[in-house]
């Protein structure tokens, strides 16, 4: 059983899958490392307090162990002073130190075993961490690389090779539309200088033959 309770709602159990069906896998491994790096510290406070109070009562055991000790001698001591009720006094109270001994030791040996478990649990999860991280710069790469493609797919939408040639067309109309227009303007101002040099050849034939007839009146008139 574990010895802390487990905070985070991503787990790696699960990772993969919600990763799948993630739309920003980045953000969701983002999610994961806060909850992930909330349990280790959580779990080194705890880590600690319980070195503290599993060297607490290895202390009790020792402590116990050697008043034991202490007490045994000193019943050896008073038997051979002939001392048998002080001898007995003596070993009574070693008696409670080695029960003493086996309730505390027992507690001790369950902390340890559980500063044990929660050492593996926190080595499990620093390894965890380093894992998850690995993956984000990855996918973190993926990401980026997907944005930039889009921005560059933007930028050449409408922009490919298949369109230069519709391009060209278009230019070739457009132009062919001024050089039509220019040659129009051209012909039509020929046309009226052709107009206005009939025209002036005309009112100059007019005018020699008006010259003539006032010429030959003349003439008519000198005569009579």
């Amino acid at each position: 059983m574990s010895v802390f309770r487990r905070v985070r709602d991503i787990t790696v159990a699960n990772l993969n899958e919600r990763l799948e069906q993630s739309q920003d896998p980045v953000r969701l491994i983002d999610q994961f490392l806060i909850e992930t790096r909330q349990e280790i510290m959580e779990a080194e406070k705890l880590h600690h307090q319980y070195s503290g109070h599993t060297k607490q009562l290895k202390s009790q055991v020792d402590q116990a162990r050697a008043m034991s000790s202490k007490r045994e001698e000193q019943a050896l001591l008073a038997v051979k002073a002939g001392e048998d009720h002080l001898a007995k006094l003596a070993l009574q109270e070693k008696m409670l130190y080695d029960e003493k001994i086996d309730q505390y030791s027992g507690l001790y040996a369950q902390s340890l075993e559980s500063l044990q478990e929660l050492e593996n649990q926190l080595h499990e999860l620093k390894t965890e961490y380093q894992t998850v991280y690995s993956k984000r710069q990855y996918y973190y790469a993926r990401m980026e690389t997907l944005r930039l493609q889009q921005r560059m797919n933007q930028r050449m939408n409408g922009y490919g090779a298949q369109d230069v040639p519709k391009m060209f067309h278009r230019l070739e109309d457009q132009v062919s539309g001024m050089e039509w227009e220019a040659r129009s303007l051209r012909d039509l101002r020929k046309a009226g200088q052709d107009i206005a040099s009939q025209v002036g050849s005309t009112i100059q034939s007019t005018l020699d033959e008006e010259l003539s007839r006032l010429k030959q009146k003349l003439n008519k008139a000198g005569e009579e």
